[in-house]
C-alpha cells in the first residue's frame, strides 16, 4: 500500500499552481479578513510574482485543499517554521460552500502528521480570533490547548478582536491523533 502523507479521505493538499492565481483573485472579503490578508488591489504582474514566490520549498509553505471532485475547498499555510527550536504555526481557510463538512479538521491533521512526523517538529501554535466560534470549537475539540489571548488584535469590520492562541506538541498529539498514517 502506498502512503501519502497529501491525500486524506476526502481531500488532497497540493502547491500552488501558476492557474491558481484566480483563487486568490476571487477570495472575499471573509476570508481574507479571517486570514489578515486584505490588501490594496494588485496588478496582475504582481499577483503572478507572489504566485511564483509561493512555490519555493522550505517549511514554510501554502497548501491548496482539493475535494475529490477537484474543487478547491481551502488553503492551509505553515508559517514562522524554527526548525532548530521545531515549533511552527500555521492558518487556515475553508471557502464558504466547503465549511462544516470535515476538512479543516483533515487539512489540520495531514500537515501535523507530516511535520511531526517527518520533519521533527515538537509543537505547533496557531492563533483563532476571537469572533471565529466555530474555528475556536474545532481546535478545543482537536485537542489544542488554549495558551494565551492576546487582546484586540485584529481590526475587522469596524471592531477590534483577540487573538486566542493555541498550541499542541507532537506528544498530545500523538496521544489524540496516534502517530502513523
Amino acid at each position: 500500500m502506498t502512503v501519502s502523507y497529501w491525500t486524506g479521505q476526502n481531500l488532497t493538499l497540493r502547491a500552488i499552481q501558476p492557474e491558481d492565481i484566480i483563487i486568490f483573485e476571487f477570495l472575499d472579503d471573509e476570508i481574507l479578513r479571517n486570514m489578515d490578508s486584505i490588501h490594496f488591489p494588485r496588478s496582475a504582474n504582481k499577483m503572478s510574482e507572489w504566485v511564483e514566490e509561493q512555490s519555493e520549498e522550505d517549511d514554510e509553505f501554502r497548501f491548496v485543499a482539493v475535494d475529490r471532485d477537484n474543487n478547491i475547498v481551502g488553503l492551509i499555510e505553515t508559517f514562522d517554521c524554527d526548525l532548530k527550536n521545531g515549533i511552527f504555526d500555521y492558518y487556515l481557510a475553508v471557502f464558504e460552500p466547503y465549511r462544516g463538512k470535515g476538512y479543516a479538521k483533515e487539512m489540520i491533521l495531514m500537515v501535523l502528521r507530516f511535520f511531526f512526523s517527518e520533519r521533527a517538529y515538537q509543537k505547533v501554535n496557531t492563533t483563532v480570533y476571537s469572533f471565529n466560534e466555530p474555528s475556536i470549537r474545532l481546535h478545543e475539540k482537536l485537542g489544542f490547548m488554549k495558551e494565551g489571548q492576546l487582546r484586540k488584535i485584529i481590526f475587522t469590520k469596524g471592531a477590534y478582536h483577540d487573538g486566542i492562541c493555541y498550541g499542541m506538541t507532537r506528544e498530545e498529539f500523538e496521544q489524540n491523533h496516534g502517530s502513523s498514517l
